[in-house]
């Protein structure tokens, strides 16, 4: 049982995983010593809890939908549909590889529950547009320094939750944050003190941002146990229509 205890607390500790092999291993042995796989439903349909494992030589960071996980471990429910997760594999000498495993998840064994934050009632909350040419106050989460979004609540912040903004419309192009292309955002405080995410990606229809240790720290209110700060949201390339957003369990 101590022998158990010790491989799980390495395991769930890739920052002081042994990966002494010296050198580095190939793309096709980090898909040979790693697997990705979908439960099953009662009728044998692809379900959509999503485990992942690896045994490679290396630290393992997996992108889940969007979602980032480090460990020798990740395990995700995602919506339906066709996915692909991507294993990046930093070894021993530095360098990184990377792996891509598609699955295809056909109904929910595991229901999605939506906590809305935002366009639960669409008439009351409506559709908006974020751009760089809105004001810092478009997309930042305040009540009273905001223009849409509410503040959001410690045990968001804390519970270190994934938003999910649902996006139904999208414009590229570049605006007054210098040239690029396509559709990417900066991830702030409301203060302007501290750039979490910068020319972040945004993925259409829905667009994925992880709250981190870090932004509750700062960005959530004093009595919450954090510093008052305010997450903020600004668009670098392009602009989008944010119709909800809310997070999963």
């Amino acid at each position: 049982m101590l022998f158990a205890a010790v491989c799980a607390f390495v395991a769930c500790d890739p920052v002081h995983e042994d990966i002494s092999n010296g050198n580095h291993i190939t793309a096709d042995e980090l898909i040979a010593k790693s697997s990705v796989t979908v439960d099953k439903s009662a009728d044998g349909k692809n379900g959509n809890i999503v485990t992942c494992s690896t045994s490679a030589p290396v630290t393992a960071k997996w992108n889940i939908g969007g979602k980032e996980m480090v460990g020798n471990f990740a395990s995700k429910k995602m919506r339906t549909g066709d996915w692909t997760v991507t294993l990046i594999g930093l070894c021993a000498d530095g360098t990184e590889v990377t792996a891509d495993f598609p699955i295809n998840c056909e109904v929910e064994t595991d229901p999605i529950k939506k906590v809305w934050i935002y366009g639960e009632d669409p008439v009351r909350e409506p559709a908006f547009w974020l751009d760089c040419t809105n004001d810092g106050n478009e997309g930042r989460f305040s009540d009273n320094e905001g223009r849409h979004l509410p503040y959001l609540k410690g045990d968001v912040y804390f519970g270190l939750k994934t938003l999910v903004f649902e996006i139904v419309d999208s414009e590229e192009g570049s605006f007054r944050w210098g040239p690029g292309d396509g559709l990417t955002a900066r991830i702030m405080n409301g203060w302007w003190s501290n750039v979490y995410y910068d020319d972040m990606p945004i993925t259409l229809p829905y667009w994925e941002l992880p709250l981190t240790e870090t932004i509750a720290k700062e960005c959530a209110a004093t009595d919450d146990g954090g510093e008052g700060r305010d997450l903020s949201i600004l668009m670098t390339h392009g602009k989008i229509k944010i119709k909800s957003v809310y997070y999963e369990i």
